[in-house]
Order: C-alpha cells, then sequence, then structure tokens
C-alpha cells in the first residue's frame, strides 16, 4: 500500500511561493482586452448560483465593471446604503471559487463573501435555511494546496462572532455551523450522508473548505455562507429559495455580512 504522505494531493509544500500568479494574469488580460486598470469594491460576494447577480441587474441596480479584466467572469456592481459592492455569478466549484476569490483580491478586494445553495445533511432542520459556516470537511482538491492535511479547516473566529453580533442586532437569521465540502455533489453517498451527520454536519457544498483554506493561508476576510434549500432533489419543493423574497433575503445577507467584515480593525 502506497505512503499516503506520498500521494501528490497531500505531498504539496504550502508554503513554497507559486510562479503562476493572479496579478500576472490579470495583467495579461488587462493587456490582451485593452482595460484601463481599476481595483473592485472592497466587499465583494461570490454568488455561486447566479441568481443574486440576475436579481441585481433585472432591478436596475447591478451594472456590469467593464473593466474587469478576468477571462473568465464579468464583475456587477451595486450600492446600498451608501456603500458600492462587488459580485461576480456562477463561480460554483472549489477550483473555480478560489480562483476569482485570488483575483478580487488581487484587485482590491479586502472582504469576500460566498453564497450558494446547499444540500441538507442534518435530519431536525427543515429548508430553505441560512448557515454561516464556522468550519468545512476537506472533502475537495483545492484546499490541500493552501494548508497541510487535516479533516476540517476552520473559519476565523473573531471574523465571525462581529458578522453573527450584527446579523443578531438586525434580527437576521442564520444557524452557525459545520458543512462537508465535496468535488463530486453525484457522489453523496447514503453511507456518507449518515457518517457526517453523525459528526455534527449540517448541509454539503462546494466551496467552502477552499476558500476558507485560502483565508487562512493568506490572512484574507472571507466568510461562507449557505443556503440549504435542497434534500439532493429527492423532495418535492427542494432547490426553492422563497422567489424575490428569498433573493432580497440573501443579497442583505451578504450585504450586511461585508459590513460588519470591513468594520473590523486590520
Amino acid at each position: 500500500m502506497a505512503d499516503l504522505r506520498s500521494l501528490p494531493l497531500l505531498s504539496h509544500d504550502v508554503d513554497e511561493p507559486a510562479v503562476f500568479s493572479p496579478k500576472n494574469l490579470l495583467e495579461a488580460a488587462r493587456r490582451q482586452k485593452r482595460l484601463q486598470k481599476k481595483g473592485v469594491p472592497g466587499g465583494c460576494v461570490l454568488d455561486f448560483d447566479g441568481e443574486l447577480v440576475e436579481h441585481l441587474a433585472a432591478t436596475g441596480r447591478g451594472r456590469p465593471d467593464r473593466a474587469w479584466p478576468c477571462f473568465h467572469t464579468r464583475l456587477y456592481r451595486w450600492r446600498s446604503g451608501g456603500s458600492e459592492f462587488g459580485i461576480i455569478g456562477g463561480t460554483v466549484g472549489a477550483p473555480f471559487a478560489v480562483l476569482v476569490a485570488e483575483e478580487l483580491f488581487a484587485s482590491g478586494c479586502c472582504a469576500l463573501v460566498s453564497i450558494g445553495s446547499a444540500g441538507r445533511v442534518a435530519s431536525n432542520l427543515q429548508p430553505p435555511f441560512f448557515v454561516l459556516i464556522e468550519r468545512a470537511l476537506r472533502d475537495e482538491g483545492t484546499s490541500y494546496h493552501y494548508l497541510p492535511p487535516s479533516t476540517f479547516v476552520e473559519a476565523d473566529a473573531p471574523l465571525l462572532d462581529q458578522v453573527q453580533a450584527r446579523l443578531r442586532r438586525l434580527r437576521i437569521t442564520v444557524l452557525r455551523a459545520s458543512t462537508w465540502t465535496t468535488d463530486a455533489p453525484f457522489r453523496e453517498t447514503a453511507s456518507r450522508i449518515a457518517l457526517y451527520r453523525r459528526k455534527g454536519i449540517v448541509a454539503v457544498e462546494m466551496e467552502a473548505a477552499a476558500l476558507l483554506a485560502l483565508a487562512a493561508a493568506h490572512k484574507r476576510r472571507v466568510l461562507c455562507l449557505s443556503h440549504v434549500t435542497n434534500e439532493m432533489a429527492r423532495a418535492e419543493n427542494d432547490f426553492e429559495k422563497g422567489g424575490e423574497a428569498g433573493q432580497e433575503r440573501a443579497i442583505r445577507l451578504c450585504e450586511e455580512s461585508l459590513r460588519a467584515m470591513l468594520a473590523m480593525p486590520e
């Protein structure tokens, strides 16, 4: 049997600098697209499902940032309560989410919130509900390029406390809990679901472990939210988010989370 430590995924020197940098990629994209250099808002959102971007654009609040140089995505800006935020949709999956997060931080982002649909694992909770992810089980590959192997990656506790306190004052309801991050959504087996349910995990998603690993490795402010909306497409009302009202709740949750994060001292 092979020594697990010799496997490529588990044998990275996470302290060795990378050759390929997000800054260089963005500069190359700028040159090719002939774009002016322009920073992004301090608070940004990764909207994995893309529905919040569509809603902001449809209601006239979101406008595309023509100077965003990423080869793969479009950045939209919107204003709320005197603040401007940025949002990128469709960044589903750990590798893509981290690629875009790295680009945002290289472009001036100071605080990043991610949000997307998740499947219910806990048997005592009824979707839909929002989860503030305090730790994520690392059943994906991207996080192992940022942190040494471990079962979970932890979110920054003071950051969670700050956000949770603000949300509580505003009477915005979220559940602070653990999730399971997987690269293979169609390999969520009954035995794995039962195992992780016993470990206290409430939901399964595809990005949090990687984003939290990036945050821990590079000392970035990252908050991962999940909108638990389904039971893996096995219930009649799966993936129901509450229509436009549900989208407005999700947008406000992101806005207030970012305000709390940006208010923290450096």
